[in-house]
């Protein structure tokens, strides 16, 4: 991989890894449209560089939660963090199949349909939503996640409409989405990391790419989370989904 395309990919990974556009299938359709094979290193690199992103900005509630792991706050992410694993190991095979990109644009389709019901459900029900965060949310939005894994379906996306329409709050949602994240992308990392020693898959990358694309992906990638944390205050979800709209059928006509 060269040294621009590693860097559009740590672009890619920063910034649609937060927003509500999935960066799995804006990575799948960039490596289909350049016809450039995935790396599981690159993508380790990247994934650390996100973590970092997440940890850095809600240091704070990282921090709470270490030093009280048996607290409402953990125990959320626990029992979010479970139905996530069981059924991203259920799904694998069908997971592994997808990123082909055959069906991209349907998952493009779909994340941008659930903004837009989410979108139009809170703005109709959101005086009676709750004021505290539930362990019920949680859990929705642990299956929810787990359902995500598919490339073009957006992580944060989902969960974020899944804690809307269980009754929490946007904010609330936003900011859970974020820290149920922290665990899923360490497994991730581990999953990868296994599949190159099992794999025996050769580490060949330019040096200066993979610094620059982890460089990029991390500030972008705090960007993005303090940018999706505002927005989900004052902004609409529907002009993500009309993004996502547009990309579905650029998807269908380019793959």
């Amino acid at each position: 991989m060269d040294i621009l395309y590693l860097a559009v990919l740590g672009l890619v990974q920063g910034l649609c890894e937060f927003l509500p556009i999935s960066s799995s299938g804006h990575l799948v359709l960039l490596s289909n449209l350049f016809n450039i094979e995935d790396s599981l290193f690159v993508s380790i690199i990247l994934h650390v560089a996100t973590l970092l992103a997440v940890v850095i900005v809600l240091r704070k509630e990282v921090w709470q939660i270490i030093r009280h792991p048996f607290s409402n706050e953990a125990m959320n992410i626990y029992i979010a963090t479970i139905p996530t694993a069981i059924i991203v190991l259920i799904l694998m095979p069908i997971v592994n199949l997808s990123f082909g990109g055959g069906f991209l644009a349907i998952s493009f389709l779909i994340s941008a349909l659930l903004l837009l019901f989410s979108e139009h459900y809170y703005k109709k029900k959101e005086a009676s939503f709750q004021k505290d965060f539930s362990y019920k949310n949680a859990l929705i939005m642990g299956v929810v996640q787990g359902l995500a894994v598919f490339p073009g379906i957006s992580r944060s996306g989902t969960t974020i409409c899944a804690g809307l329409l269980s009754g929490a709050k946007k904010e609330d949602s936003a900011k859970f989405s974020f820290l149920m994240s922290i665990p899923i992308i360490i497994l991730s990392l581990l999953m990868e990391i296994f599949k190159i020693i099992v794999q025996k898959e050769p580490i060949s990358v330019n040096v200066i790419g993979l610094i620059i694309s982890f460089a990029i992906a991390f500030v972008i990638g705090i960007l993005s989370i303090k940018l999706m944390l505002k927005l989900t205050q004052k902004l609409s979800f529907k002009w993500f989904s009309l993004y996502l709209l547009a990309i579905a059928v650029l998807t269908l006509i380019l793959i």
